[in-house]
């Protein structure tokens, strides 16, 4: 026994029991490695990471508090996720969601969000399609005396 420790039962404890959860393929399309931790929101996770989104929403990684997983560059691997507790009011991280989940037009929304964000899904390949990217309207680099 360590000084200050506590047992509270001999049993090992179980995490998340009675949660919903579910396993996915996540992908690392980008170049460099990303690590995600325990509790963040797994839809919101870097943009590099392809995988199906949707089936992420209001969920983290299943794995104990404090801890993280590593996705190498070019690596596959598959992740158990658990369902988020509390009132689904999910706000922060990337902003995709900053509220609220609720119905599939919330859902919808969100998921169109994150495409227009340039966050990989379960339907990209990693390649870099021009036409599958957002764009952004160049700004104007008038300055005085400009015509």
């Amino acid at each position: 026994m360590i000084p200050g420790e506590w047992l509270l039962t001999d049993e090992p404890l179980e995490l998340n029991a009675g949660r919903p959860t579910q396993q996915i393929t996540v992908r690392n399309t980008g170049e460099l490695t990303v690590q995600v931790g325990s509790h963040y929101h797994f839809f919101e996770v870097n943009r590099a990471l392809s995988f199906d989104r949707r089936r992420a929403l209001g969920m983290r990684l299943n794995i104990p508090a404090g801890q993280a997983i590593r996705f190498d560059p070019g690596e596959q691997q598959e992740v158990e996720l658990v369902k988020l507790s509390g009132t689904g009011r999910i706000l922060g991280f990337n902003g995709l969601v900053n509220g609220s989940l609720g119905d599939e037009l919330i859902t919808a929304r969100i998921l169109r969000r994150a495409r227009e964000s340039g966050f990989c899904g379960d339907d990209d390949d990693g390649t870099d399609d021009a036409s599958s990217k957002p764009t952004t309207p160049a700004r104007s680099r008038k300055g005085k005396g400009s015509r």
